[in-house]
C-alpha cells in the first residue's frame, strides 16, 4: 500500500537545492507510487522529489480530464478524473516555444496562488520513466506549465521566482505572514526529524 509522505514547506532548505541525477532506479517505482498517492491526497497536479525531502531529479504529475485537479472534493473523485499520469526521472527541456502567463500555486506554499509567472507555451521534455527507459513528451498550455513548474523544483526554483521583480515583491509582501508561518512550520518539522533520527540511532 502506498505511503503518504510529508510535504516540505517553503523555508525548508531542500527546496532551494539543485537535486542530483537519479542513477539507481531500484527504488524509483516505489517512491513514485508514494509520491503519486501524496499528490492525490494534497489535491495537486504535480509533486517533485525535493518536496518530499528527497534531493533527486524526479517528479510525478497528473493530467486531469477537466484540468481542475486542485478543486475541493473527495480524493476518489480526483483519481477518477485522471487522464494521464507521468513519472519523469532526470527530465530535460530540449525545446521551448511561445509564452504564457497563468495563475500558479504550489503544494509547498499551500493555499497561495499568484498570476504573472512567465512560462513557455510549448515544451519538449526528454526524460526516463521509473524503469530508466528513455521517453519524450511534447506538452503545451497548462500541461507545459506543470512540466516547467516541477522541473524548476529540481533546480531549487519556486514559481514566484519566475515573476517580474515588481510582481514578485507584491506577492512576497501580500503573503508575508503566510510565508513566515510556512517557515516556522518548516523549521519545526526539521527539528522533529532531527530528534527522531537521533533517537533511532
Amino acid at each position: 500500500m502506498a505511503e503518504i509522505l510529508p510535504i516540505r514547506l517553503y523555508g525548508d532548505p531542500i527546496l532551494k537545492k539543485k537535486a542530483l541525477p537519479v542513477q539507481d532506479f531500484s527504488g524509483i517505482p516505489r517512491l513514485a507510487e508514494n509520491m503519486l498517492e501524496t499528490m492525490f491526497e494534497a489535491r495537486g497536479v504535480g509533486l517533485a522529489a525535493p518536496q518530499v525531502g528527497i534531493s533527486q531529479r524526479l517528479f510525478v504529475a497528473a493530467e486531469y480530464l477537466d484540468d481542475e485537479g486542485e478543486e475541493e472534493g473527495p480524493e476518489a473523485d480526483l483519481k477518477t478524473r485522471v487522464k494521464s499520469l507521468y513519472v519523469m526521472v532526470n527530465p530535460v527541456i530540449t525545446y521551448r516555444a511561445g509564452q504564457q502567463s497563468i495563475t500558479e500555486g504550489c503544494l509547498s506554499l499551500p493555499g497561495l496562488y499568484a498570476e504573472g509567472a512567465q512560462r513557455d507555451l510549448q515544451v519538449r521534455v526528454e526524460y526516463q520513466n521509473e524503469k530508466g527507459e528513455q521517453k519524450v513528451l511534447e506538452a503545451e498550455g497548462y500541461l507545459a506549465v506543470v512540466m516547467q513548474h516541477e522541473i524548476d523544483h529540481l533546480d531549487g526554483i519556486l514559481f514566484f521566482q519566475r515573476m517580474s521583480f515588481a510582481d514578485k515583491q507584491k506577492f512576497l509582501e501580500e503573503h508575508r505572514e503566510d510565508l513566515a508561518e510556512f517557515q516556522r512550520q518548516a523549521k519545526a518539522f526539521l527539528r522533529e526529524e532531527a530528534a527522531r533520527l537521533g533517537q533511532a540511532r
